[in-house]
């Protein structure tokens, strides 16, 4: 004979995610597709365009024409080249600072909320580098460590993490009070295993708004140290830069800050509202408020 009642030493699973649809966020979607765009703009853009860095006196401050889509500089040099070479280096350091930061976010701020003795260290360093203004950290990092777009990329990832660490910090303080976190502890999981498996799951809502929110800081920060001169080297073509460079002659050719200007206000933009799109499809509880499946 069978016994009556067996329990299931199985562990229990987390909430499953929504599943994703692109038919259900057009914001989302329309957001990829432009996000596409400049990164194809970046890959292709050395190949096709002339050379960014090539001066010539003779046309130095013409207007948009057919020959000059964009204008040019004080040096002759073609705006158009230079700001679409310049979208290369702007999103190498977005998304190199947000998935850097992610990761560190993701790993400190997993055992800060889980662990005691975790939250003592590292939410005491956290606290320590929040108190310290993050453009000024930047600076110092640059200088102290000599420019260089690596550079840049750490300099803006240092001051970064700890939001998200405190983010990341805050779900999880949430999340392990629910049953099934309980349930995974009661049947003798593991706490890498729990945090992993049970956990960073319902971390990814909030994670990915946050990664967007930090992608468009990184590169609004590489713009705002490259016009103060600190940030990736006068050589390199970048939309920072070349408003640093073209603010001695704005009111005789405004399009040398116009067009960077406005290519860094579409990808900020662009990446915010993606984020919000993403929020709505992989928080469980904003699915299930607005009723997608």
């Amino acid at each position: 004979m069978t016994t009556p009642l067996a329990l299931s030493a199985e562990e229990p699973q987390a909430p499953a995610l929504p599943r994703f649809a692109w038919a259900h966020s057009p914001l989302l979607l329309a957001g990829v597709v432009i996000l596409g765009i400049f990164v194809m703009i970046a890959l292709l853009a050395p190949f096709l365009v002339a050379d960014p860095t090539a001066i010539n006196t003779s046309k130095r401050l013409k207007p948009p024409s057919e020959m000059f889509w964009f204008g040019t500089d004080h040096l002759g040099r073609d705006i158009f080249a230079r700001t679409m070479v310049g979208t290369r280096n702007s999103l190498l350091v977005g998304f190199g600072v947000a998935i850097s930061v992610t990761l560190l976010g993701v790993t400190i701020g997993l055992y800060a909320g889980f662990s005691k003795w975790g939250e003592r260290i590292f939410m005491r360093l956290m606290d320590g580098l929040m108190a310290i203004p993050g453009v000024l950290l930047a600076i110092a990092l640059v200088a102290l460590l000599r420019g260089g777009l690596l550079v840049v990329i750490i300099a803006i990832t240092i001051p970064e993490v700890p939001r998200m660490v405190r983010l990341v910090r805050s779900v999880v303080l949430t999340v392990k009070e629910q049953p099934f976190v309980d349930a995974a502890i009661s049947v003798g999981s593991s706490t890498p295993k729990i945090l992993w498996l049970h956990v960073l799951p319902n971390t990814i809502g909030p994670l990915s708004v946050q990664a967007t929110y930090v992608a468009v800081s990184a590169i609004i920060a590489e713009a705002v140290l490259s016009f103060l001169g600190v940030g990736t080297p006068p050589e390199i073509p970048s939309w920072g830069n070349m408003m640093a460079e073209g603010r001695a002659y704005f009111q005789l050719a405004p399009w040398i800050i116009g067009f960077p200007g406005l290519m860094l206000s579409i990808i900020a933009l662009t990446v915010n509202l993606m984020g919000d799109a993403l929020r709505e499809r992989l928080d469980p509880r904003l699915a299930r408020r607005s009723g997608l499946k």
